[in-house]
């Protein structure tokens, strides 16, 4: 098939041999590991969080109380940088935005029915419009893996058009949900086709019904991130999510991209990480003694 979305495509040099990629993967890690198992990365990560909560039993109060909890973080421990967002399910955006009081802290919302992206389109737009209305700052939403399975990329492209338009002013992170795509070629495919779209961020994973984040997909996404930068001038983020919830686990990630990618993309204006329990684990590593403080 030839059509400029299968052309862009495959213009690429990024690698699509999965062993390739895991052995790629491997070197990275024995080579930059331990040089970034200390305090300073932990806090540069924790400044990278995207803290989540995305669960049936949700409510306003229990986000409004989940949100306290950041707040609650800048006087309890002025000496750190707070979470970078906080993540929700649209319907509390505006919960959110009227509890948090502290400064640099994002409000972020999963939209374009999370975590399957299957609904009407009309749907997924109203609800990101909704979202952002309430005031979202950042939009997650899902990548159509199906329509990209069916090689109508026309389609999974336009959606993503539509959906960065709605955003107005707000960034969008789309979820490529890695553990259905499976094989490093997909991953390759949707970083591609969700950039030129207009993703700000791509993301690996909803953590909802396939499987999480892999060091595997975050390299390709960070080389395709690389070349993207090389062609166009333009930096997209990259955000791990599903399953990243040890220090060890996080500061791996932060490796990858690091190496790949370089400097620039180690701060939260290009790196995030969606997570629940990553949080705690971090800063008991910080101050050197178990807390639980999400």
């Amino acid at each position: 098939m030839s059509d400029k979305y299968h052309d862009t495509v495959a213009a690429s040099a990024v690698t699509i041999d999965d062993e390739a990629v895991k052995s790629a993967v491997e070197k990275i890690l024995s080579e930059h590991l331990q040089e970034n198992m200390n305090k300073d990365t932990y806090k540069k990560i924790f400044n990278c969080i995207d803290l989540t909560t995305l669960s049936t039993t949700d409510s306003p109060q229990s986000v409004a109380d989940f949100t306290e909890r950041v707040n609650a973080f800048d006087n309890e421990h002025p000496e750190l940088k707070n979470v970078a967002a906080i993540c929700v399910y649209p319907n509390f955006a505006q919960v959110v935005r009227t509890v948090l009081d502290v400064t640099g802290v994002k409000v972020a919302c999963v939209s374009g029915a999370f975590p399957s992206s299957q609904s009407f389109i009309e749907v997924k737009i109203a609800e990101t419009s909704l979202a952002v209305q309430g005031g979202a700052d950042e939009i997650d939403i899902v990548f159509n893996v199906g329509n990209y399975l069916d090689g109508d990329w026309e389609e999974v492209c336009d959606e993503i058009s539509e959906q960065k338009h709605t955003c107005r002013d707000a960034h969008l992170k789309v979820i490529l949900e890695t553990g259905a795509l499976k094989t490093a070629e997909n991953i390759r495919n949707a970083s591609i086709l969700s950039m030129y779209s207009g993703a700000d961020f791509i993301k690996t994973s909803t953590g909802k019904v396939y499987s999480g984040a892999s060091l595997e997909a975050a390299y390709v996404m960070a080389q395709c991130i690389k070349e993207y930068y090389e062609k166009t001038g333009n930096k997209v983020g990259f955000k791990a999510a599903g399953g990243v919830a040890t220090t060890e686990d996080a500061v791996k990630y932060y490796t990858v991209i690091k190496e790949v990618l370089g400097e620039d993309w180690t701060s939260n204006e290009l790196f995030r990480i969606g997570a629940s329990r990553l949080a705690n684990n971090l800063l008991s590593d910080i101050i050197d003694q178990p807390v639980k403080f999400f």
